[in-house]
């Protein structure tokens, strides 16, 4: 990669990799699939950071709209909108994938390997992605389980010059906008160079290099997510004792902020004190209940108990069928449900209403 495509010396401490070489005649093309609640910051972060020196960021989205959007607010010298996935595939050097479910995943790299098939490549393509997608599976023979992203890496390896590289990040849809995620990264090492320094500082902060055993950096993103989703759920608990005990949840939440401000902790305790629960802004349920169910896989397969997220799973289900009722009953404020809803649990558990605050019935404490 040309020098004026690094980072500045100050960003050098956050890339666990030396520069990689100056490549031929050619720029790099890049491409992105996948334009969700993170994706599209990502690509929008990308596009603006190498506008002036790669040629226009090729999207590829499943609904149009959402790259025409992207193409709408950066113009065309940043962004060219793909008609299909062997367009992508065909084209790019360097392809970001950030999809929604294990399903969608295994779909759209079938796709890639057929594409690779018919155009087999002639020089190194990397594809990168960035999900949360480790479905993993029993083995018959009792050995230790195999996982679909194993399965993904033999997929693209099969074919000639081509590179898999697993990329999951760290952060909600704010830390992708202002390009503050942190991102855990495993593969082929001189691939691992290109797309770190494609990355930091435009997509994230930090790369936490987790070797070439391209599972291990999504076993890192199962392990913090498991952390984070069990932390929100200790701090709904601890929101709602506070309202129901008389002291009110602002008043604990304004302690939370006090003796633990850290931004996981502060965050989400807004939205839940706040009752901000759109999920078409944020992280859904859906993506809660799949990661904790991620979660919950894995640490049966290690036998290593985590009863943490087990708890957070019920709260998380329990907050999705609430919300699914007053769906079916046409009475729901928000059609995705944000994943720190899981409040809601513990609200009726506790006798207070699920979603909204101010039709509590907590208990006033008498001095």
């Amino acid at each position: 990669m040309a020098n004026n495509l690094l980072q500045s010396t100050a960003h050098t401490s956050t890339i666990p990799f030396s520069r990689p070489p100056t490549p031929g005649a050619h720029p790099l093309q890049i491409g992105f699939c996948g334009l969700g609640a993170m994706g599209y910051f990502m690509a929008r972060n990308l596009a603006n950071s190498f506008k002036s020196q790669l040629p226009p960021l090729l999207v590829y989205n499943r609904t149009v709209a959402k790259s025409q959007k992207l193409l709408t607010e950066l113009g065309a010298s940043a962004v060219k909108v793909a008609d299909t996935l062997d367009q992508l595939v065909r084209e790019c050097d360097v392809v970001f994938t950030n999809l929604g479910n294990d399903a969608v995943v295994t779909s759209i790299y079938n796709e890639f390997a057929k594409a690779l098939a018919q155009s087999p490549p002639t020089k190194v393509k990397i594809f990168v992605e960035m999900s949360t997608c480790v479905k993993r599976f029993s083995a018959t023979n009792g050995t230790m389980n195999k996982s679909a992203i194993g399965d993904l890496n033999r997929l693209l390896s099969s074919h000639p010059h081509v590179r898999f590289i697993t990329s999951p990040i760290f952060g909600p849809p704010p830390a992708a906008d202002k390009g503050m995620l942190i991102i855990a990264m495993s593969g082929d090492c001189r691939s691992k160079k290109e797309v770190a320094f494609l990355l930091v500082p435009a997509v994230g902060r930090k790369v936490i290099d987790l070797g070439e055993n391209v599972e291990k950096a999504p076993t890192l993103k199962l392990i913090g997510n498991g952390m984070i989703m069990s932390i929100n759920e200790l701090l709904a608990e601890t929101l709602t004792l506070g309202e129901k005990s008389g002291i009110g949840q602002q008043t604990v939440y304004d302690l939370v902020k006090e003796i633990m401000p850290a931004p996981i902790l502060v965050a989400y305790g807004h939205k839940m004190v706040n009752d901000l629960f759109d999920g078409s802004v944020g992280f859904s349920i859906d993506g809660g209940v799949k990661d904790a169910s991620h979660v919950r896989r894995l640490s049966a397969e290690l036998n290593c108990p985590m009863p943490a997220v087990d708890n957070t799973h019920r709260g998380l289900i329990t907050a999705r069928a609430i919300h699914q009722a007053q769906v079916a009953a046409g009475t729901q404020q928000w059609d995705i449900l944000d994943w720190s809803a899981l409040i809601a649990s513990s609200r009726v558990a506790a006798g207070l209403n699920p979603f909204d605050s101010k039709k509590g019935t907590g208990v006033v404490r008498e001095d």
